[in-house]
């Protein structure tokens, strides 16, 4: 059996036919002469966001995008914590020095 590497840019046009231009798989595995399990997979793969030539353990970038926007928020929970952190060190040292009291 014959394995045959199609370059990225084949694979996103393939899926196109089938998720934009509304052609079946077996349409459009007839059309560009692609297996059409090769390209049911390049398809679902499409849905899910990911890449099936990517890594193991690599994350698409839906999820890479959430997780920015998680840390975002935390950061910003974070930075508001160090602002009355700050404030209330300096109310404290201020109503411990001598002679500052009312």
């Amino acid at each position: 059996m014959k394995s045959t590497t199609y370059t990225p840019e084949f694979r996103a046009e393939a899926v196109k036919l089938v998720l934009a231009q509304g052609l079946t798989l077996e349409e459009a595995a007839q059309r560009i002469l692609v297996p059409k399990g090769t390209l049911a997979n390049w398809v679902s793969a499409a849905k899910r966001g990911t890449d099936p030539k990517a890594p193991p353990g690599s994350r698409s970038v839906a999820e890479l995008e959430a997780e920015v926007t998680k840390l975002r928020k935390e950061r910003a929970v974070e930075r508001m914590e160090k602002e009355v952190l700050k404030k209330a060190t300096a109310y404290f040292a201020r109503e411990s020095l001598p002679g500052t009291r009312s």
